[in-house]
């Protein structure tokens, strides 16, 4: 059977009247043009079935159009569409007791809704500020965190976002996030190269550009997503954790990609054995209605009536979805990242054997980067193989997103089956054997 020609007729008319109309800022990758969605596998325009190996950014965490989560939506919009944030309503309500239920930390959680994970971290900017009277704030490099004006100043996963928007955001210095497989600090002896990260932190960040005294947050994500799908060694967290308790900095985990049951637990860091002040999470958290929260600790909301706010915060439809969202994650789909995540990463390992050019594999549950490096002695990345990965990909069927370097990340809804992941690492294995053929011969010193 011969693949078809993508993009077909159907999606390149699409993709042609887009282009006249919407704005050129959006990061397209290669022309698919969805019409329909059902769990694990998406259908364009002209009729090609697809696996979805993204989920939409990480975002439709119990797969496209799951029949509670539509049930739920629809029930809502019947009753109402929107109040503002200026009333009431039971679905926010309800959903803010379900994640004071989960939230990662012992003291009672306080939610503030949002649009989107950008807005969520904005929000925290302004909360840290307010609470503890100080103005400066710690990031990484590699971070991502949105791209609005305080959000983007903390991100440093690539320059492009920075580009022509200068000055950003005063108060931001960035550290190195903890990469295991691209360390660029010298640890001491004993040491885990968290430890030295938050030792450089200490040293040389509190102790030659910031005063400690005058630093209001440390935000991070406890996994990196867009700046590759980095799992910080053990000794990070603890470390920095001790950091801010004896500093009188908060804490702030970015959960927005890797939170609610992608790895296992509702949220990263709890696999780190720490608890956060404050987090923001977006993305998973309703299945693809726009949502997302920023969540402290009690004690830390202590801005008055009228500080903050936001019209669409707490919409009842993306509420409703995000209730439904959260009962099917808990009843199966976190265990079931569980388990299909370690058949996935066992699957690519075996897979890295026959690769050349896989450096590293590396997850947890359904949050997984594979690395390709143009020399498994140099870990040199290889950006133009794991861009002709991608395309291959797509071509056989399947939808990726690549991050970082040179990474591809693995990041499907958390229903997917094994067969369903059996399925997609066959296209997957596939596309990388073509892209090895094209591209290995020549020499990879310019990927």
């Amino acid at each position: 059977m011969l693949k078809p020609t993508l993009p077909g007729p159907k999606a390149a008319e699409l993709i042609q009247r887009d282009q006249a109309v919407i704005s050129p800022s959006y990061p397209r990758g290669y022309p698919f043009v969805m019409d329909h969605g059902r769990g694990v596998e998406v259908w364009d325009v002209d009729g090609n079935r697809f696996l979805d190996f993204s989920a939409g950014i990480a975002v439709v965490s119990t797969g496209h159009s799951h029949p509670q989560v539509v049930k739920a939506i629809q029930e809502q919009a019947e009753k109402f569409i929107h109040i503002s944030s200026d009333f009431y309503h039971t679905k926010w309500i309800e959903l803010a007791e379900k994640i004071d239920q989960i939230a990662p930390f012992e003291e009672d959680a306080v939610s503030f809704m949002t649009n989107s994970g950008t807005e969520a971290i904005e929000s925290a900017i302004k909360l840290a500020r307010y609470h503890t009277k100080r103005t400066e704030f710690i990031g990484f490099l590699g971070g991502f965190h949105g791209r609005t004006m305080g959000a983007v100043t903390f991100t440093a996963s690539k320059a492009s976002y920075h580009r022509g928007f200068f000055p950003l955001m005063n108060g931001v210095v960035h550290a190195p996030f903890p990469d295991p497989y691209h360390p660029i600090l010298a640890s001491s002896a004993g040491e885990d190269y968290g430890e030295t990260v938050v030792r450089y932190i200490e040293n040389e960040i509190l102790g030659r550009i910031l005063p400690a005294d005058a630093v209001a947050g440390i935000l991070v994500e406890p996994i990196q997503g867009e700046g590759g799908y980095i799992i910080p060694p053990a000794g990070f967290f603890p470390a920095l954790r001790e950091l801010c308790d004896r500093h009188g900095i908060l804490l702030i985990a970015d959960e927005v990609q890797a939170g609610v049951g992608r790895t296992g637990k509702w949220w990263s860091i709890e696999q780190f054995g720490v608890e956060p002040d404050i987090f923001c999470t977006a993305k998973g958290i309703a299945s693809g209605m726009p949502l997302g929260m920023m969540v402290a600790r009690k004690s830390v909301v202590t801005w008055p009536r009228g500080s903050h706010g936001n019209t669409y915060g707490g919409n009842p439809i993306s509420c409703a979805a995000s209730l439904a969202t959260l009962d099917l994650i808990e009843r199966e789909y976190m265990q079931n990242a569980v388990a299909v995540g370690e058949f996935t990463l066992n699957k690519l390992r075996e897979m890295q054997e026959s690769h050349p050019s896989i450096g590293d594999v590396r997850g947890i549950g359904l949050m997984i980067g594979v690395e390709f490096v143009s020399d498994l002695m140099s870990r040199e990345p290889a950006a133009k193989l794991r861009d002709r990965v991608v395309d291959l990909a797509f071509e056989e069927g399947l939808l990726t997103l690549g991050c970082g370097r040179s990474v591809i990340r693995v990041s499907p809804p958390l229903c997917t089956t094994q067969a369903e992941m059996e399925e997609a690492l066959e296209i997957f294995d596939r596309a990388i054997t073509r892209a090895e053929e094209e591209l290995l011969p020549v020499s990879l010193k310019a990927l």
